[in-house]
């Protein structure tokens, strides 16, 4: 009971952000227009802020597991691969099937995984969230900006293929998205000073990620467009909270990890996916409508999975 309550109060707030801004639309709150202007801040300056954030502040070097983070690495890239070949079978239009692949396989690791971990290990926790991030969350948005650009409904058919690999590598360069990432990388490995000043303005950014990129999500959602989409938001909700977690974990315990290693592998494979989906896919010109169902389908599901895989791993003396 106590981990559904955690598991509720960590997620219900998400979920009702959304509602908050489908709700401010209806109202005429929050437009077309200043949603789609709330899309752009979030991902050009908020998410990058969010990210550097959360990666400069780490100890990547006082906390080096190189088994685990290769574990993260390559689960990662065995997952984006898996799902990639299932949604040819499963969504036959092109721009849909880029949302359905980053939807299935990309998790909230940052912001809800160290929230989890702390809550369970508190101070005595190892710093295998930090690792986990770097095993999984540069591979999630390179891969989703390759997935993205490659499946956009704009991109011609026939285009030249080095021209559409020359635009997809610039793409990944100057993703504001990877630059945050990278240089939150570099700022924590080289251990370079952050200022009161600079600390205090790059949080008071990345506090705005989450709620206006969640609101925007929940304004411009359209339940008439949703209802169409509902299978294969379904089948990537269930391959994200249950299938990926259920193939894996297995694979993690027979390796060896166990304890807080387990529980951040979980996160990884099986919490929600993470609004980042949704900027994303409408940044790079996607409809956005299945990946704004498959957040909202996972955030209001993990609450019970993550209960679930708990359950499971805490019977079998796991964690």
């Amino acid at each position: 009971m106590n981990n559904l309550i955690f598991s509720l109060n960590a997620t219900l707030p998400v979920f009702l952000l959304m509602i908050f801004g489908y709700l401010l639309n209806k109202i005429g709150y929050i437009d077309d227009k200043a949603a789609a202007w709330m899309d752009k801040f979030v991902f050009k300056i908020a998410l990058p802020a969010l990210l550097f954030v959360d990666l400069a502040d780490q100890d990547f070097k006082g906390t080096w597991n190189g088994k685990f983070v290769l574990f993260c690495f390559l689960v990662t890239i065995i997952s984006i691969g898996v799902i990639s070949v299932f949604s040819v079978i499963c969504v036959k239009e092109k721009g849909k099937r880029g949302e359905f692949i980053q939807g299935a396989y990309r998790s909230s690791a940052a912001l809800l995984g160290l929230a989890f971990i702390h809550s369970i290990y508190g101070d005595a926790s190892s710093g295998m969230g930090p690792l986990m991030i770097l095993g999984s969350v540069p591979l999630y948005n390179i891969f989703a900006v390759i997935i993205l650009m490659v499946t956009a409904e704009n991109d011609c058919e026939n285009a030249n293929k080095k021209e559409l690999i020359k635009n997809t590598a610039l793409g990944i360069l100057k993703n504001p998205i990877i630059i945050g990432i990278v240089v939150g990388l570099l700022w924590s490995l080289l251990r370079i000073p952050k200022p009161v000043v600079l600390t205090g303005f790059m949080n008071n950014i990345a506090k705005l990620a989450t709620p206006l990129g969640l609101m925007s999500m929940g304004a411009s959602f359209d339940i008439k467009k949703a209802l169409n989409e509902i299978k294969p938001a379904l089948i990537a909700s269930f391959i994200k909270l249950f299938v990926l977690a259920g193939i894996f974990l297995p694979i993690a315990v027979s390796l060896g990890f166990a304890g807080e290693q387990i529980v951040a592998i979980l996160i990884m494979l099986g919490s929600a996916t993470t609004v980042s989906c949704y900027i994303m896919a409408k940044s790079m010109g996607h409809e956005g409508v299945l990946s704004s169902s498959i957040v909202m389908m996972t955030t209001f599901g993990c609450s019970f999975s993550l209960t679930f895989w708990l359950f499971i791993l805490r019977t079998f003396g796991i964690i």
